[in-house]
């Protein structure tokens, strides 16, 4: 479900809204991806920051799309 949801919203570059852990972090999802022992994460901008950060898939609950806030990303997204 949240790869699902990830994918639209690379797609259609739209930012997202989540909890993780106690935070809530509004990012710009740029891709998907798994480490070598197979979790996943999510990496993207965080929000009014230069920075692109990594997220776990477990560590995120109440995700938001925003279907009216696209954005360009900062570096190139893989096909």
């Amino acid at each position: 479900m949240k790869t699902q949801i990830f994918s639209a919203a690379i797609s259609n570059r739209n930012q997202i809204k989540f909890l993780y852990g106690f935070d809530e972090v509004v990012l710009e999802p740029y891709y998907i991806t798994k480490d070598k022992f197979g979790k996943k994460f999510i990496y993207g901008r965080v929000n009014n920051s230069c920075e692109i950060k990594k997220f776990e898939y477990s560590l995120i609950a109440n995700i938001k799309v925003f279907n009216n806030k696209r954005f360009s990303p900062r570096i190139q997204l893989r096909a």
